[in-house]
């Protein structure tokens, strides 16, 4: 073989090789993506399905493994998914985005190629195009450490996952005009647990059987489009160990509000009287409570569970004071040897504060939510494509809100919102909420640092009551009515990332922003160039492909 060939293959195979690390693990997942008739509330609608399941399936990796998804997109529809709570180390190219991704077309595939590098934890897959999420397509994701890096408890008997949400009989189409119309969605007509609700009258299959005497892991999610709920088991308490990446310090909790987009881990130990018993998610800070039930067995158990449910907490007060009481476990491994307490978080200067705003709006008539007085719209052309491609002038502008908003918003423009973030920058986000309504915020390719959450207005004397010793590092915060959030974290992965309401007609209707972090060195080190499957589309969709930045 000639020696110039050779040095081609080597070097196609290198690049290939740049998004899926070698020498660590590879695990591969074809899905296909269909619809299906649904019916978690007992009213037949059309709903997504993953390979004919609702949720769909679970992927079960260990940390720093590859993971290689071939996703079939068999709807009539253009189809994506985000991996949230994935950080796609230098690898913003995966994350499942419109910002950073083209979405699958009808009848066309697309292979995920990431490495879950240095995390651990419970974390979910799902749609984002359309309102797909509302019918289906999401699923668990866990991320189990390594064997040679201690867990802070004892192996549970098993590992289950509790995916938890509302659910809208109406069907994801008809969401889609009701939001397109400039109407909200309003309440929804029910919550599911595993895309299920028991029905009470002892012919119930079981969700999940224990064993009387052994422990078990729950990975609790909320998956749903808008609503938060408390679950909680019937006759037993839950430890929590783990949260969105994050072993905690060990407290028992007999209920726990879990607001859309968050994830869990809790221990329940099988110390009743073995018979049924209800795993229960009802929604939190709505006018009518909805509840949910599904059944856990004990094994041998013959004894329907008790009609008498454990009771709900009562007011936004509990729900504040149970976030003060998450701590991050100072001296517990998590994807690394060294203990998660060994970041000093608390002593680095803050370089830069943004504080976002949320308020709601009519755009010619319509109902838009906004940030800083912007609602973004989403172009045609992925934003990271449009960096890449150096078009960023024809699709959007950068820092087009400003850091600190004005008391009064009053006009709203719409268009791409993209922050221009310094590589390595430490730096501080307010979410303020000025609505009467609960919010629920994601940043993709990071995890950052829930200092506090308070009512009222923030001012930088607040910064006093912030835990910069033990607050958990996580990727979703909520953020009470009339109240604010701060967050703390370093910039330091390369790529454009999706700030975004969890709250999904929100999300829809305008309410998220990206973080653009730009390697200053151009380096490989710092960012990986686009793998040569990446879809495009848009206005680089028929220019030619432009050599590769990073080096």
């Amino acid at each position: 073989m000639a020696p110039l060939m050779i040095i081609t293959m080597f070097f196609l195979w290198a690049r290939s090789m740049l998004t899926v690390q070698g020498g660590d693990p590879t695990i591969t997942f074809e899905w296909k993506v269909t619809y299906g008739t649904i019916s978690p509330l007992g009213v037949p609608v059309k709903g997504i399905l993953i390979n004919g399941q609702f949720p769909g399936p679970n992927i079960n990796s260990t940390t720093n493994n590859n993971v290689i998804v071939n996703v079939f997109n068999n709807l009539d529809e253009p189809f994506l998914l985000t991996w949230s709570g994935v950080q796609h180390r230098k690898n913003p190219w995966q994350d499942g985005v419109l910002g950073t991704n083209c979405p699958i077309p009808p009848g066309k595939n697309y292979t995920y190629k990431f490495q879950v590098k240095d995390q651990i934890g419970s974390y979910m897959y799902y749609p984002v195009t359309a309102m797909h999420k509302a019918a289906g397509g999401f699923g668990g994701l866990r991320i189990n450490s390594r064997l040679l890096i201690p867990v802070p408890y004892a192996d549970p008997a098993d590992d289950y996952t509790l995916i938890a949400g509302d659910f809208f009989n109406k069907g994801y189409t008809s969401l889609k005009k009701v939001l397109e119309s400039g109407r909200n969605l309003g309440r929804c007509d029910g919550v599911h647990i595993n895309g299920k609700v028991a029905k009470g009258d002892g012919n119930d299959e079981p969700l999940f059987t224990m064993e009387a005497g052994k422990t078990y892991k729950y990975r609790i999610c909320n998956a749903g489009i808008k609503t938060s709920l408390n679950v909680r088991f019937q006759g037993h308490t839950m430890k929590l160990v783990e949260m969105e990446g994050s072993h905690t310090v060990q407290n028992d909790y007999e209920s726990l509000d879990v607001h859309v987009g968050q994830c869990f881990s809790v221990l329940v130990t099988a110390n009743q009287e073995p018979k049924d018993y209800f795993v229960v998610a009802s929604t939190r800070f709505t006018k009518r409570e909805v509840i949910a039930t599904g059944v856990i067995r004990y094994n041998n158990g013959k004894v329907a569970p008790s009609p008498k449910l454990p009771p709900p907490p009562v007011s936004w007060a509990w729900s504040f004071n149970q976030f003060r009481t998450f701590r991050w476990n100072l001296t517990a491994s998590a994807a690394r040897p060294n203990p998660q307490g060994s970041y000093k978080y608390g002593s680095i200067n803050i370089t830069r504060t943004i504080k976002l705003a949320n308020t709601a709006h009519k755009v010619d008539g319509k109902l838009r939510y906004a940030l800083n007085g912007v609602s973004y719209v989403e172009p045609t052309t992925p934003l990271k494509l449009a960096e890449y491609y150096n078009v960023a002038d024809k699709v959007f502008k950068y820092d087009n809100i400003p850091d600190d908003p004005p008391a009064e918003i009053t006009k709203v423009t719409m268009e791409p919102i993209v922050l221009n973030m310094t590589h390595r920058n430490f730096i501080e986000i307010i979410f303020e909420n000025r609505e009467t309504a609960i919010q629920s915020y994601h940043l993709d390719g990071y995890s950052f640092f829930a200092v506090a959450i308070e009512t009222g207005k923030w001012s930088p004397e607040k910064r006093k009551n912030y835990n910069l010793l033990d607050a958990v590092s996580r990727h979703t915060i909520q953020v009470f009515p009339k109240s604010w959030a701060a967050i703390l974290l370093t910039f330091d992965n390369c790529g454009i990332w999706n700030i975004r309401s969890e709250v999904w007609d929100r999300h829809y209707l305008g309410q998220q922003l990206y973080a653009s972090v730009v390697s200053p060195n151009k380096s490989l080190n710092d960012e990986y160039n686009m793998p040569d499957g990446a879809l495009v589309c848009g206005v680089v969709e028929s220019m030619p492909r432009p050599p590769p930045p990073y080096t």
